[in-house]
């Protein structure tokens, strides 16, 4: 190993002790796996980014590859358990730059945090990510470098680990308006952004997943959350497009990465999911959100809401896994829940680990689906409380619901 490998390798071993400070000194066999995974992308530099027609710089220290097999997309999703959402942190939009991370309240993300979800059971990791906050102006919209380089800091928690690791592009709403009105503007947006993110990560193996786009919707809208208009539907469907044929024309393991459509507002209903275009190409897959239902999932402040369950609405459940897998899986198109959960309502645990098993009985039974719980981070106070990993102490709020989430995994 030359000098200038060695002193690479030298800093990469450095970031990963730094992160030892946060939760403890966390699991010993993950902070082997990082220094690994540093040391082989420090001596392989060399090969990095070869023959590509890009300006993509790594940073050393960062850069990861791997294999994409040469299985079908329906086999890779098949090898998914049970995830688990990183919210609310590289999604937060408040602050500026590399600290909105922690601007909803959040700790910033560490390794050992990472570590203990992976270790309790979780290979699934979603890392929700705004971008738009952090682009420069058209038509480049360059990505700020020390943001791409967060977010790949933290891709690499979990994918040393040995994670399936889905990033998408979240919370862009306020410029990304599926309509005929501003569609041209927003497709050039949506696809600058995904070279760069596609060119950063082209050579990580096939357990870094792209997702394109979350709940696309035309905020504020009538039909925001009904499954959208025929116009805001067609928009989607080019997104999906513009989405995939970026990633693929980038080359390398992009080509045969598999990649996530989706619905109008990432919806379960019928009409989304009906009317949703399905691409050709062996290695998608479809991103649905559903936390059904309803009543019991959210603080509806109705008095038709639900706090204990009794399995009266399980037809509800029954019919979104159901159509699921008319639509999409048994087209040979696998699907995943990137998001589903039930609020804690007054500490009702209990009835919501009885919700999680009927949930990913059926999930399981009727489809094959992994599902990924959406965790905030907010257990007892906040908005939305789905939270149910303390990021601040690396321990878990609920036992009672973690444990009923491993038990009924795929």
């Amino acid at each position: 190993m030359n000098k200038k490998n060695i002193i690479t390798l030298i800093s990469a071993l450095a970031v990963c002790s730094a992160v030892l400070s946060s939760c403890g000194l966390g699991n010993s066999s993950s902070s082997s796996k990082a220094e690994k995974a540093a040391s082989s992308a420090a001596e392989e530099s060399s090969e990095n980014n070869t023959g590509n027609n890009d300006d993509t710089t790594v940073p050393t220290d960062l850069a990861r590859s791997g294999e994409v097999r040469d299985i079908s997309a329906m086999e890779l999703v098949g090898e998914m358990k049970t995830g688990w959402n990183l919210g609310n942190s590289l999604d937060a939009t408040g602050g500026s730059g590399v600290e909105s991370e922690v601007s909803w309240g959040n700790p910033k993300t560490t390794q050992e945090m990472i570590d203990a979800v992976y270790n309790k059971g979780f290979d699934v990791i979603r890392m929700p990510v705004t971008w738009g906050n952090h682009v420069g102006e058209a038509p480049d919209y360059k990505i700020d470098e020390a943001w791409l380089d967060r977010v790949q800091e933290v891709v690499n928690y979990a994918y040393d680990d040995g994670a399936f690791v889905i990033i998408n592009s979240h919370h862009e709403e306020d410029w990304r308006i599926p309509d005929n009105e501003h569609i041209d503007a927003v497709d050039e947006k949506t696809a600058a952004i995904w070279k760069q993110i596609a060119e950063r990560f082209r050579d990580y193996g096939d357990h870094l997943i792209f997702e394109g786009l979350n709940e696309p919707r035309v905020k504020g809208s009538p039909e925001e959350w009904n499954g959208g208009t025929e116009e805001g539907r067609r928009c989607i469907d080019r997104l999906n497009k513009t989405f995939l044929d970026t990633v693929r024309a980038t080359g390398g393991n992009n080509e045969k990465r598999l990649l996530l459509m989706t619905t109008y507002a990432s919806s379960s209903m019928g009409k989304a999911i009906r009317d949703a275009a399905i691409p050709e190409d062996e290695h998608i897959g479809f991103s649905i959100h559903a936390y059904t239902p309803y009543a019991f999932t959210y603080n509806a402040n109705a008095d038709w809401e639900l706090f204990e369950w009794d399995e009266s609405h399980e037809g509800e459940i029954i019919s979104l896994m159901s159509d699921l897998k008319e639509t999409f899986i048994d087209k040979n198109v696998p699907v995943i829940l990137t998001e589903y959960g039930a609020v804690n309502k007054d500490n009702n645990d209990e009835e919501r680990a009885e919700w999680v098993s009927c949930y990913l009985d059926y999930a399981e039974k009727l489809g094959g689906i992994p599902c990924v719980w959406w965790d905030n981070g907010y257990y007892s106070s906040g908005n939305e409380l789905f939270g149910i990993f303390d990021r601040n102490n690396c321990s878990w709020f609920t036992d009672t619901v973690t444990d009923a989430l491993i038990e009924h995994s795929k």
